[in-house]
This record gives structure tokens, sequence and C-alpha cells, in this order.
């Protein structure tokens, strides 16, 4: 073996997370207690107690991380974000809180509109200076892998605009960034009652200039009474799907309108939220290996119950992932420590359960082959927790314990706390 680059030590584990989720969970994270993890040119080298190193594997050129008791993890993979918009939407907060359901806003012009009037006055330079703290925090958490949605321009040029500060922002962030278009996001105001020619700009044009220039590798729709029917979610992702880009869901958040069903029907990727999926649409999602993504910080943002089905979901062997769903309008938070936690307390996933959603399940969402586990081979990409086991992360409840995060091999965090609770 060559010098490693990188040695991590004195960990209480090493969780590599190299089972399926048609496991048991603990099983599914394959623990390595009391391992080191080396990383050599980005990828993990070697898994296993330091005494077991060849010879010459530490130089002093080796960069040493001690864990000091805590456990190392794989980088977190964050699959459901909209993290590239302009202006913020506090106010609608406040009406929530107030009553107001958030149909009722969106009715009242409020809503997604309202982003996309202040993401359409903005550059693609300001979006991506805009949206570079949110990811910094997403990284402080440990995420190392993000997919990120436009949906905020809903017409050609600003749809282009938002996905090409997606790609601007990888050059400017350690983290990885997935691009997704989802100009099925809601109908702009100009085609209020011009909905069908909407939907047509965004398969004859949108799609295909998205694909001519490689800027996503997925196709989203927010199927929902108050955006897109499932009719019109269908001919559209059946139009991506044509052009190589894959199929996603905004599924049964808000209605039980059998988007689940279609997300089975079009092999898609996801259905997300699913805060209203029915069995039958459980049972649809299970067939067709379609990964539930559970979003609950929503779920919590807009006083709504009740939350997704965990439970069910994962007892009818669906694969789970968790993301935060950033964004300005129903869930304005980058903490992947309270989603861990209210994956648990809501949606009834244990802490095994949470962990793999959060990692390896969300990876697979994205198709991501050498994330979200730490086999030899795979991305060098892990977090070094201030605690000693994954069990403590949803249960102190929204608090961060990424305490160094390394993305390819490279230290990209380091937070100030040192030991163990």
């Amino acid at each position: 073996m060559e010098a490693l680059d990188l040695w991590v030590r004195n960990t209480s584990e090493v969780l590599t997370v190299e089972g399926t989720h048609r496991e048991p969970a603990e099983a599914a994270l394959t623990p390595r207690p009391g391992a080191g993890i080396g990383v050599k040119d980005g990828r993990v080298a070697y898994v296993g107690p330091e005494s077991g190193l060849p010879e010459g594997a530490l130089t002093d050129a080796t960069e040493l991380i001690d864990a000091e008791g805590g456990f190392v993890g794989p980088g977190f993979v964050d699959p459901h974000t909209h993290l590239v918009f302009a202006g913020e939407r506090s106010a609608e907060f406040d009406l929530r809180n107030q009553g107001a359901t958030y149909l009722e806003i969106a009715k009242a012009g409020g809503g997604i509109v309202n982003t996309v009037s202040a993401t359409r006055a903005a550059s693609e330079e300001e979006l991506a200076t805009l949206a570079l703290p949110r990811l910094e925090r997403l990284l402080a958490q440990g995420v190392t892998t993000a997919e990120v949605k436009s949906g905020y321009g809903l017409s050609l040029n600003d749809e282009l605009k938002m996905l090409r500060a997606v790609r601007r922002l990888s050059a400017l962030s350690p983290l990885e960034l997935v691009p997704t278009l989802l100009c099925a996001h809601a109908v702009p105001a100009e085609y209020k009652d011009r909905r069908a020619e909407y939907l047509d700009l965004c398969i004859n044009e949108i799609l295909p200039a998205v694909a001519r220039e490689g800027l996503a590798r997925f196709c989203d729709v927010f199927t929902e009474e108050s955006a897109f029917t499932v009719d019109e979610s269908r001919r559209l992702l059946n139009a991506a799907k044509a052009l190589g880009l894959t199929p996603r869901l905004h599924a049964d958040q808000l209605t039980a309108c059998g988007a689940s069903a279609l997300a089975a029907e079009v092999g898609a990727a996801s259905a997300d939220h699913l805060e209203q999926v029915t069995d039958e649409g459980i049972r649809a999602l299970a067939a067709a290996n379609v990964t539930a993504v559970l979003v609950p910080t929503s779920t919590l943002f807009l006083r709504m119950r009740p939350y997704a089905p965990g439970r069910k979901l994962r007892d009818a062997g669906v694969n789970i992932a968790l993301g935060s769903n950033v964004n300005p309008g129903s869930s304005m938070t980058e903490n992947t420590a309270l989603v861990l936690g209210l994956a648990c307390l809501e949606n009834g996933l244990s802490a095994a359960e949470a962990y793999w959603a959060a990692t390896r399940g969300a990876a697979q969402c994205l198709g991501l082959q050498r994330q979200g586990r730490l086999a030899v081979g795979d991305a060098g990409d892990l977090v070094v927790f201030a605690c000693r086991s994954y069990r403590h992360l949803p249960y102190h409840l929204g608090i961060s314990h990424a305490r160094v995060v390394v993305k390819g091999g490279r230290v990209v965090f380091r937070a100030r706390m040192n030991h163990c609770p």
C-alpha cells in the first residue's frame, strides 16, 4: 500500500454502510468497532485496525485525525433541496402561524410565485452568491453531497440561469452537487389562464435546452391540485425520459392525488414528501423500487399532519431517503440533525434506519454508486462525529455533532467541539 493521504484513528466505530435496505438497518450500517479509516487519492483505501496497516502506510505527509472516541460514518447525502433562490418569505411563515394554509397563501398570490419574482430579478452570479452560505451550513452538518433543484425561474431563460448557478456553485463549494430540473414547480402568473401553453413550453423548449447543455441529471414535477395534474406530470416526465433525464416527483404531499402510482409507472428515481400516500401507493412504490424521500422538516414547518408514514414504507420494503427540502417557503432550514430526529419521532424510523436514509439510502436515490458508504474504493467523503454512536444523533435533537468533515480525502470543515458528550 502506498502512503495514505489521511488517517482517522481512535474511533469508537466506523460505519461503512455496506448493507441494503432490505436487511435490518443495524446490520446494514456494517459497524467496524474500533477501526481506523484511511484515504488515498480521494478514495477509501483501508478500514480496519491500525495494527493491520502495512509498513509505510503512515508517513510524515499523512494527515492524522484523532476521533477522540467518536464514531465515523459516510458524509451525509441530501437528496432534496431548493438551495438556489432569491428573496425570503418570513411574512408567509407568520401568516401560517396565524392560521393561513399553504394553499390559501398560494391562491392569494404568495407561495412559489413570490420567490419566482425575486429569483427572476437576480443574476446567475447573485443566485450563486446567495446560495453559498446555505451550502456552508449543510457542510457544517456533515453533508458532502446535495441534490439541487431549479423551479423558481419558470421560464426558459430563468430555469437555465438557475441550473447554471448550480454549476457555478460546484466550483465554489466542496460539496458535490446533483442538479435537477423542476420547471414544473408551479404555473407562472403570466400563464395562469394558459396552463397548457406553459406545459408545452416546458416540454418543447425548456427540457431540450437543459438536455443540450447537460445542466441536469433529473427532471422533477410537483404533482398536486395547486400545481400539475397526474396526466400533465405523466406527459412531462415521459418527455424528460426521452431526453435522458430521470424522473422524480413531489408526490402526495397535500392530497392523495395518485402521484405515487405515477412515480411507479414512469420508473421514477424517487417519490418525495408522501405525507398523504395511500397503502396502494406504498405497494406501487415497493413493487417498482422507487425510493421514498421523506422531508419531515417541511411537514413541521408547514404545521401539517400527518407526517409521511416512514414505518409503513420501510416495512413494505421501500428504500427510504431523508432530505432537508431547504427552501424559502416550506422548509427554511439546513439542519440535517433535526431531520434525523424528526424522522425518528414523527416518521417512525429507528435511529439506524434514519442514519441509513441520510447516507446510503439517499445516495442510491440519486444513482450515486460510491457515495453514502465507506467501502474500500468508495469516495473519501466521511464525517468524524463528536459522539460515540449514531444513536446519539437523533436523540440530541437538532444539534449537529459533525466535528470534522472530509470530502474527497480533504478536510473541509472543523467544528470547535473536541470531545464526545
